[in-house]
This record gives C-alpha cells, sequence and structure tokens, in this order.
C-alpha cells in the first residue's frame, strides 16, 4: 500500500461518476424461468475427475478460551466430522440441508434437528449444498466434483453428473437450472432434471467463486489469476472481462451484487475489495483495508500473518456494502460517498458475513465460534450468539431474521434463536 493512504482511501479511474442506480422493474419468476427454456442446452457427457484423496489435517480440538456457553435451541449432531455448508430451504425456512467432511449430506428440520433423509453416495467432503428456488429440489455436491440433485418431497435422487474439483454450486434464483463452477476453470450450467447442459470456458486456472445476478439472465464468475468475468448465461458469451488492473492481482474469494444487479462487489486475496457496474463492466471504486501489522516482532522463519477478504455483500435498506476480512475486520462502506463508514473488529477471523433481507443489520460468523448481529447505521455490536467448540465454517439466517443455522469444525450443526431488541 502507498505510503499515505489510509483505511478506506479508494482509488478512482479516471474521471468516472458515481453511477445513477435507476430502479426497474425486475421481470416476472414466469418470464425469467422461460428465458431460461429458450437456452440452447448441449448434450455434454460427463468427465472424469483426477481422483486425488483429499487429506485433512487432524481437528486441533478447542480453541483455547472457548467456553462452554451454548446459546443454541436445537443442536444437529449426525455428522462425524467438520460441518462445511448450510443452505434453508428458501420457500418455508423449515429445512436445512448440511454437508461435511464425513462425505455426507443430510436434510433436518430446523424446528427439532429431525432427520429428513440423507442424501447418500458421497465419496468425498461435501462442499456445497443447496435448495432450488421453490424447494422442490436439493443439490449436494462434493469435493471431488459428484453433483446429485434429490427431490425433497420424495426423498429421491433424481440426477447426477460428475465434473472437475468442485470450487463452488449455486441455484437460478427463478429457474430449475443448477449453475457450478471448477478447479479446470469452466463453469457448467444443467436444467434439472433433464440435464441439459452448457459450459462457459475461463482461463485455465480455477473458477473460485461465482454468483447468478438478480435479473436471471448472467453470471458473474471470478478465478484464481484474479480475472474477474460476466456471463451471458443465454448466449454462452462472456460480456465483461476485467484483468491487469481492473482485476485483482491474487484470487478471488467471494463475489455479490445488489438487489437490482446494476452493482457488484469483488473481494480477493489481495485484500482489495472493487465495486463494478454490471453494465458497463467499469470497476466503480477500489475498497482497500491497511494489513493490520503484526501484534509482536516476526523471528525469522516466521511468516507474517495474510490478510485477505473473505466474504463480502450489500445493504437492501441503504447504500451500504460490508466486507469481512481474514484479520477480523468488519468494514462497512457508504456507497453513496464510497468511504470507509465503520471498522468492526472482531478477535479472531470472520469466515462469512450476511445482510438481514430488510434493515442495516449485518451478521458475521468468525474462527472464534461466535455468531454477532452489527448495527452498520453506529457500527455498534447487537448481540452475539456461542455455542460451538470449534471455528464456524458457514451460516444462514432464515428470511424474517428470527434463526440464524451455523455449521461448525465441531462436527455439529447448530440453530439459534435471534432475539433483537427491536422486536
Amino acid at each position: 500500500m502507498d505510503p499515505g493512504e489510509g483505511p478506506g482511501m479508494l482509488e478512482l479511474h479516471g474521471d468516472e461518476e458515481i453511477i445513477e442506480v435507476v430502479e426497474l422493474g425486475p421481470p416476472g419468476p414466469d418470464d425469467l424461468a422461460e428465458e431460461m427454456e429458450d437456452v440452447a442446452f448441449e448434450d455434454e457427457g460427463a468427465e472424469e475427475p483426477d481422483a486425488e484423496a483429499w487429506e485433512s489435517e487432524d481437528d486441533e480440538g478447542v480453541e483455547d478460551g472457548m467456553e462452554a456457553q451454548d446459546d443454541s435451541e436445537v443442536t444437529f449432531s449426525l455428522h462425524s466430522a467438520s460441518v462445511f455448508c448450510v443452505s434453508l430451504d428458501p420457500k418455508t425456512n423449515t429445512l436445512a440441508v448440511t454437508g461435511g467432511e464425513d462425505d455426507k449430506a443430510f436434510v433436518w428440520r430446523v424446528s427439532d434437528g429431525e432427520l429428513l433423509f440423507e442424501c447418500s453416495g458421497h465419496k468425498d467432503s461435501v462442499t456445497c449444498a443447496g435448495f432450488s428456488h421453490d424447494s422442490v429440489f436439493v443439490a449436494t455436491g462434493d469435493m471431488s466434483g459428484l453433483i446429485k440433485v434429490w427431490r425433497v418431497d420424495a426423498k429421491e435422487e433424481v440426477w447426477s453428473f460428475e465434473v472437475g474439483d468442485l470450487e463452488w454450486m449455486e441455484w437460478h434464483p427463478q429457474a430449475h437450472v443448477l449453475l457450478a463452477g471448477t478447479a479446470d476453470g469452466n463453469t457448467w450450467m444443467w436444467k434439472i432434471p433433464s440435464g441439459d447442459c452448457k459450459t462457459f470456458q475461463g482461463p485455465a486456472c480455477p473458477a473460485t467463486c461465482g454468483r447468478i445476478l438478480p435479473d436471471g439472465k448472467r453470471a458473474v464468475v471470478g478465478y484464481e489469476d484474479g480475472t474477474m468475468r460476466i456471463w451471458d448465461l443465454k448466449q454462452g458469451i462472456s460480456l465483461h472481462v476485467l484483468k491487469g488492473q481492473d482485476g485483482h492481482q491474487d484470487p478471488l474469494t467471494c463475489v455479490a451484487s445488489n438487489q437490482d444487479g446494476s452493482l457488484i462487489m469483488t473481494g480477493s486475496v489481495d485484500c482489495h475489495a472493487k465495486l463494478v457496474n454490471s453494465a458497463t463492466g467499469k470497476v466503480v471504486c477500489v475498497f482497500k483495508m491497511e494489513s493490520v501489522t503484526p501484534k509482536s516482532p516476526i523471528s525469522e522463519g516466521e511468516e507474517a500473518e495474510s490478510n485477505s477478504v473473505e466474504s463480502l455483500g450489500f445493504c437492501n435498506v441503504m447504500p451500504l456494502a460490508a466486507v469481512g476480512y481474514l484479520d477480523g475486520t468488519l468494514a462497512i462502506y457508504d456507497l453513496s460517498t464510497q468511504s470507509l463508514r465503520h471498522k468492526c473488529q472482531h478477535e479472531s477471523g470472520i469466515v462469512q458475513l450476511l445482510w438481514e433481507e430488510s434493515s442495516a443489520v449485518v451478521y458475521t460468523c468468525s474462527l472464534d465460534g461466535a455468531v454477532r448481529l452489527w448495527d452498520a447505521r453506529s457500527g455498534k455490536m447487537i448481540s452475539e450468539y456461542r455455542g460451538h467448540s470449534a471455528e464456524i465454517l458457514d451460516f444462514a439466517v432464515n428470511k424474517d431474521a428470527s434463526i440464524v443455522v451455523t455449521t461448525s469444525g465441531d462436527h455439529q450443526a447448530k440453530v439459534f434463536c435471534v432475539q433483537r431488541p427491536d422486536r
């Protein structure tokens, strides 16, 4: 970082003005589902992935200082190793799906933790799991690239496919279409359950993160070489490529879009978060965070603590964005002034953050095993919930923000009832 640049200093490109966000009525689900019907899929055979064994370090056990406090209402304990991912069914928010290092995925009831069914047949850690927009299907994906889709009401597998090593997976917001990114740089798209297939070929490096934009017609994908592409899902072409100075200097870790899809934010190992106009593909501004200096002098052979952007997201009700860093910093940026509004410090690294749908409250989960709620207007912590004896690896919040479901390295998933003072 250049001398004189402080936290929240921005890098503006050229004479670009702040974009005026014009609100357009979103197309209805039926229109978008019809759009997806028109997509020309090709019948592509499954690729055999390199079957490399994935070795994990032994669990380190309870971190120092993690007390036995448990604020959770329900604990789901059927996993026998770290639980990597969780998703709530969008229609009713009554079901959760979790996947773990034990090569297992389970669909279970949030109210009492009762198992509905096991998504069996995986032979590697299940790192991706999620429900379709209407909660009809649930998809599970493991590290080796085996993806399975199950019909929830019938509790039966309806489709499976094998790709290269899986990096991420996401359902289309309005259609039974599944998108996934793989280590060979490809992004795959399938119609479910027919399995009609289309691929979007990126650079020859992993497609590390991806997100379908709210219009359902475009997707943004980030890559290990620091580039970002916006894809037209119907045409199969890349509309914009950000690379070099416009891209990142290190692998992308996360992408997000605002509610109408006009703005995209990308986060990277290079500690920068970039705000991009999705229509023009232009970088609007760059949010930079100063690396926190190591607490003690680095002795020979020791490395300085690394930092990176781990998660980010837009507030729906105010022009705010949140960026979570591995060093434990939660940065709240004001999009209208493109400046840092608040820095909320955590004792340990932030794994993920999520905004409430209808308020300026942001949730974080971190390596110290706690979930925290922050008021983005004041930068103050509202409340904190504990119950895990190891780091939280993923979490989900239900629609009315009354329940948080977490997964952890302690082999458990937990359900927390979130009590807010203003309710």
